[in-house]
């Protein structure tokens, strides 16, 4: 990766110049700011799993003629020369490209303070602000600090921590100790050998001895004058900081603070940011200000330099956003259903809308009616309506009940339909058993004994001998006040088919929309989640993915099985450049160029294949191709 200069011009300044001079000088506007870039491209640090053997690879090239290509350089003459370095160049120059991974970028670039604008009783602070799409971010400073500013800054916290050390913590240190004694010794002899009793003395004791509590006789014998000045200088601590402390040493908001003894040779430091990005952020820029102070007093504000853009290339821009399509079977028919507890007087068949709960179900079912029968896609043929009883009762009366009931609903939503062509047919459930089985392994208020003593019941085949039995039992009582009225519902089945379909099946094609968020995350460089969506398909976007997020042997295993489209070839160029294969990282970049030659240029903005296009000169043989 390249690296940016920000380079503060040198203050013409002589021996023996004044601080005034100085600043005078910067302040006449003969110095600035400013940014250069160098013409510096030192390859990429990437894990190599297998390293090249020799410097000398064998390719073809545009053409399929056979090539040597040599770490080299061009002599005076022009003639290509064996070499194992190339220095950089410092050229002028507003961007840099810099490739996006895994969701992240590094801007890099130098802090560079000529020897001439430092002076040992200064302090220099440089502030480099980031601008992206999402806001104004201020980087950690760059200071550099005189020899004398620095010594000043110690002398500082010498006189401080004088001043702290006169604070007295100790609290004994505020009593008297030799009067103390003397009273004793010369008045309470008695009391006297407590001098050097180490064992401990109750407070009874001590006022039986002293005829007074020990708090009292601390507090007569407490040097007042003291504890007022002690506190004095604790609540002085924050106001004696700032005055001998006018300019602290702290690490908070820097990057670096280098102490300077002469200004015998420039000071370089070179800035790296990690920064996470995101699909809106195609460009950042850098500009660098500063400030020279000497002690608290700012001296002068050195002014915003032009910015220094950064240009995110992203693999991203690879994936291959062609439609994916998944293959399906459409069928004619289709079918809908739900159920609906209408409840009916007892031994009745007739629908009532105005009791319990029936008013709501009913306009449910005739809201799915009406959803069903405005659907643009789809006809209804037919509705099917069955109806179920609970057991109570005999079963020959329930079959008669249940019929009864199923056409009085189907009469009821007939009328609601209207004349539309619809056939309504009826099914009845004399006594719904299976549900009641259903239920009644769910509730969680019988017991194990009880669902145990139902389910030999249940095994009489004649219903009504089945219900007398349940009666005798003590949970019968709870079955029909709890379970029972679950049973008394009606099912509707919905027949439609789809409008203007003649076959019973057509299979076709639809958008595969997961696959299509799969894409949509690579864009959004949102690589673990387009992972997630596209590790199925095992295909050239599945490869980017992996690629992106820095899974190179899983990219790697899925590029060799594609078809070598100019795409693949590119990415997998990138990969045997990561895992030190250069012989197959630059046979891949120059039959990608052969297919597509607008990655000649591409190959500039990722490192792993730059390092590779200046290391190998591979843009002279592309180009002459």
């Amino acid at each position: 990766m390249k690296h940016l200069i920000l380079t503060v011009a040198a203050v013409a300044a002589v021996s023996g110049c004044t601080h005034t001079g100085k600043i005078d000088l910067l302040r006449s506007g003969s110095t600035s700011a400013t940014i250069t870039l160098p013409d510096e491209r030192p390859a990429p640090e990437f894990d190599s799993i297998e390293q090249s053997l020799s410097d000398t690879l064998r390719v073809r090239d545009v053409q399929g003629n056979e090539l040597l290509l040599m770490n080299a350089v061009k002599d005076e003459n022009g003639e290509m020369v064996a070499h194992d370095e190339i220095r950089a160049a410092v050229v002028s120059a507003r961007f840099r490209n810099v490739a996006e991974r895994d969701g992240k970028v590094d801007i890099a670039f130098d802090v560079t303070v000529p020897a001439a604008m430092t002076d040992s009783d200064w302090m220099l602070r440089f502030k480099p602000l980031l601008s992206a799409p999402d806001g104004v971010r201020e980087l950690e400073n760059v200071q550099v600090t005189g020899a004398r500013y620095r010594k000043r800054q110690l002398k500082g916290y010498e006189r401080y921590q004088k001043f702290l050390s006169s604070i007295i913590t100790d609290s004994t240190r505020f009593i008297d100790m030799r009067q103390l004694e003397i009273f004793l010794k010369r008045n309470l002899p008695q009391v006297y050998r407590f001098r050097r009793d180490s064992s401990e003395v109750s407070e009874v004791e001590f006022m039986s001895a002293y005829g007074v509590s020990e708090q009292e006789a601390v507090r007569h014998y407490t040097r007042n004058y003291l504890v007022r000045r002690n506190r004095k200088r604790m609540e002085m601590k924050d106001k004696m900081r700032e005055k001998y402390i006018k300019m602290p040493i702290g690490m908070d908001g820097l990057r670096i603070d280098t102490v300077i003894t002469d200004g015998s040779g420039d000071i370089v430091y070179r800035y790296v940011q990690t920064i996470d990005v995101n699909s809106r952020m195609k460009k950042v820029s850098v500009i660098l200000s500063g400030e020279i102070y000497r002690d608290d007093k700012l001296l002068l504000e050195i002014p915003g330099s032009k910015p220094l853009d950064f240009y995110i290339s992203s693999l991203s821009t690879l994936a291959d956003e062609s439609p994916h399509y998944v293959s399906t079977v459409v069928y004619r028919n289709a079918e809908a259903n739900t159920a609906c507890y209408i409840d009916f007087a007892p031994g009745s068949s007739e629908v009532v809308s105005t009791r319990e709960n029936n008013s709501e179900e009913i306009d449910r079912i005739k809201h799915n009616l009406t959803e069903l029968l405005e659907n643009e896609t789809y006809l209804m043929d037919s509705i099917v309506i069955t109806a179920s009883c609970s057991p109570e009762g005999s079963y020959r009366t329930n079959t008669t009940l249940a019929s009864a009931r199923a056409e009085s609903v189907k009469k009821y939503f007939r009328d609601f339909v209207g004349r539309k062509a619809i056939s309504f047919k009826t099914a009845s459930q004399p006594e719904n058993w299976p549900m009641l089985d259903n239920l009644v392994a769910r509730d969680s208020l019988l017991t194990t004994a009880e669902k145990a003593d139902y389910l030999t019941l249940s095994g009489t085949k004649d219903p009504d001998d089945r219900e007398a039995a349940m009666k005798a039992k003590s949970y019968y009582s709870h079955l029909r006040s709890n379970l029972y009225p679950r049973l008394r519902i009606v099912k509707f089945n919905f027949y439609l088919h789809r409008k203007g379909m003649i076959k019973d099946t057509v299979h076709t094609t639809v958008p595969d929309t997961v696959y299509a968020n799969g894409v949509a995350a690579i864009k959004d460089r949102d690589y673990k989640r387009a992972i997630e969506l596209l590790r199925p398909y095992k295909d050239y976007n599945t490869a980017v993915a992996y690629c992106s997020a820095g899974y190179n042997a899983s990219a790697k295993e899925i590029l060799e099985s594609l078809r070598k489209s100019d795409k693949v070839l590119y990415m997998l160029a990138i990969i045997y450049s990561r895992t030190g294969k250069k012989q197959e990282a630059i046979q891949s970049y120059i039959d990608a160029c052969r297919l597509n030659p607008s990655f000649i240029n591409r190959g500039n903005l990722d490192p792993e294949i730059s390092s590779l296009v200046k290391e190998y000169y591979l843009e002279d043989l592309l180009f002459n191709n």
